[in-house]
């Protein structure tokens, strides 16, 4: 039973080492980008370790100068110190200064390449991160990335190199001491592979809490007018003081293991101290070295030990950098979203821009990973000039459609296409693309609820065209029947627009939103519930505006109200899994009864 154990343990540490070894290679990826950099820091560090060196040995030779054990010009010689003592600071201050420029700019290059590898990873996949988990893994994690490829391998050879020339001008002048230095490595060696397994379980547990606090209090400053409307305060600061609760326990739990640590390490360097320093006293009551020597030697002696303790104190570094890239890797290695066909489709977008752009779907599939079915056959088509309408109960694919549309998900089965004017050329083999996601370029989309930005309604209206002029805002502002309630502001256009849409309606930041959607030009224009907050005559004259536009734009509208419907050019019903073309009949039933 034992030696089954034995083996089961084996077994998960070589399973342990083997992912630390993968997420060491995947850090190297980044490392090898700075390598001058890393060498820079490096040779300032060597730079550094050699004055220090020469200020103890000119020390030496100064103390021997005063006790007459050596002829010397004690000014000549004290000049000198001062002069390595200052070269010191200069060294310390440069190297400070790059570590700092070189540290920031490695994280800022970092962080964009996660961010960018973020952004393109496939939707679904990343939606089963919590946004806050998301925020932690970026932020502090690329930043732990960062610290760990400038500051690991540099700081392990220099330390190497603190350690063996010390070392070598210990033993230069007397072996004996170089004994000394060695007393307290068995001790770290021990203690760093007993924590090593702790140190991996209780960063993982940190990473995973401190992203849980994020995500909490994100959705919770997000949330806060749905906290207070429910009467919710008191229960969300209990569940803030559990979080905290169990993050300080865990964290104490940790902190009672490094106490004791550090306490023995102290124990055992202070007992190598004194054992130095007596054989000191012993050597030079002897008559074997001068004093001088022996105040070297007992300087080098705390080098060599508490360089020492910095290799040792590079274990739990590299398990932090290792677990930090562990949880970066879960992110940017999921599938990525394939823009190959960008050329393809800016190539095809400048072909049919006067023309305008149809969408085919035909038998198309979809179920999502967690195994609901939600098509099986759906076929639908919409061409340039026409409003063409998407109606359901709740929950039965109104969105999904959109997504596939916007190749947010795949299309698993079937055909979905776009083609130039109203089609013809695509059923003759010509003229077409397959949806992908290069073909968002092609979409403006405006989804449910508010998805303004804080910042100006201009400043808003350009993050979809920055060289927008102000006719062209006030233009798409009129076509979403905004510029009414915009002009009225006393700033207009410049006007404030807080988080979320902050400061407007929720009638009036859709209307915002649809505007800003007519201002991108797109040949297509998604608009999932986008009028929903609005009154029936206002959704009705933003929908006819839409229609009488002179640009060749297909729209596709979802909506729970059907009183829009007899504007569409065509209604289509999900149902069995598909879309189902209404009669006037039907439609005129529906608007009937609501």
């Amino acid at each position: 039973m034992r030696e089954k154990l034995a083996f089961i343990i084996g077994r998960i540490k070589a399973g342990r080492l083997q992912e630390m070894w993968r997420q060491t290679k995947w850090i190297y990826g980044y490392a090898r980008r700075y390598w001058m950099a890393m060498i820079f820091y490096t040779a300032l560090g060597m730079v550094s370790t050699l004055v220090s060196l020469g200020i103890s040995w000119v020390s030496k030779d100064l103390v021997d100068i005063i006790t007459g054990h050596e002829t010397g010009e004690v000014v000549r010689t004290f000049c000198f110190m001062i002069g390595l003592n200052v070269g010191s600071t200069v060294v310390n201050l440069v190297s400070g200064y790059a570590s700092s420029y070189i540290s920031m700019r490695v994280d800022a290059e970092i962080k964009a390449d996660i961010f960018e590898k973020i952004l393109v990873t496939d939707w679904e996949s990343l939606t089963n991160y919590h946004t806050g988990d998301l925020l932690t893994r970026w932020s502090s994690d690329a930043s732990g990335i960062s610290s760990g490829v400038l500051g690991f391998i540099p700081n392990l050879a220099i330390y190497v190199f603190r350690f063996l020339s010390a070392f070598a001008m210990v033993v230069s002048n007397d072996w004996t001491f170089a004994v000394f230095a060695f007393l307290g490595m068995p001790v770290s060696l021990l203690l760093s592979k007993t924590l090593m397994n702790r140190m991996v379980n209780n960063n993982q547990r940190s990473a995973a809490l401190g992203a849980k606090m994020s995500g909490f209090n994100q959705e919770t400053f997000s949330n806060i007018q749905t906290i207070k409307a429910f009467d919710l305060v008191k229960l969300y600061i209990a569940r803030l003081k559990q979080l905290q609760k169990e993050y300080i326990t865990m964290r104490l739990d940790f902190q009672k293991m490094s106490v004791g640590t550090s306490l023995l390490l102290s124990t055992v360097g202070l007992a190598v101290s004194y054992i130095s320093y007596g054989w000191g006293i012993y050597r030079v009551w002897s008559g074997a070295i001068s004093y001088g020597t022996m105040t070297m030697f007992l300087g080098l002696s705390g080098t060599l030990t508490g360089t020492l303790h910095n290799l040792t104190s590079l274990v739990p570094t590299a398990i932090a950098l290792t677990t930090s890239a562990g949880r970066l890797m879960d992110i940017v290695e999921m599938p990525r979203e394939d823009y190959r066909d960008d050329d393809t489709v800016a190539e095809f977008a400048g072909r049919y821009r006067r023309e305008g752009i149809s969408l085919f779907l035909r038998d198309v599939g979809y179920a999502y990973r967690t195994g609901t079915r939600v098509f099986d056959n759906a076929t639908m088509e919409a061409h340039p000039h026409e409003v063409v309408a998407l109606v359901g109960p709740s929950g039965e694919g109104k969105t999904t459609m959109l997504r596939l549309i916007l190749s947010l998900i795949p299309i698993q089965t079937g055909r979905a296409f776009l083609c130039g004017g109203d089609g013809r050329m695509g059923q003759n083999g010509e003229g077409w693309v397959e949806l992908s996601p290069s073909t968002r370029k092609l979409f403006s989309y405006v989804p449910q609820g508010n998805t303004l930005f804080s910042g100006t309604i201009a400043e808003n209206m350009r993050s979809v065209k920055p060289d927008a002029s102000e006719e062209e805002i006030k233009e798409v502002l009129r076509l979403a029947c905004a510029w009414e309630f915009v002009e009225k502001l006393p700033d207009g256009i410049d006007s404030a627009v807080k988080e979320r849409g902050g400061g407007f309606s929720e009638g009036q930041a859709q209307r915002l939103s649809i505007a800003r959607a007519l201002l991108r030009k797109s040949p297509i224009l998604l608009l999932d519930e986008a009028t929903s907050a609005l009154d029936v005559a206002t959704e009705r004259r933003v929908l006819k505006s839409i229609m009488c536009d002179e640009y060749p734009r297909t729209c596709i509208v979802t909506t729970h109200r059907p009183t829009v419907l007899n504007l569409c050019t065509r209604v289509y019903a999900i149902r069995d899994r598909g879309c189902v073309i209404l009669k006037d009949e039907e439609i005129e039933d529906m608007i009937r009864g609501f």
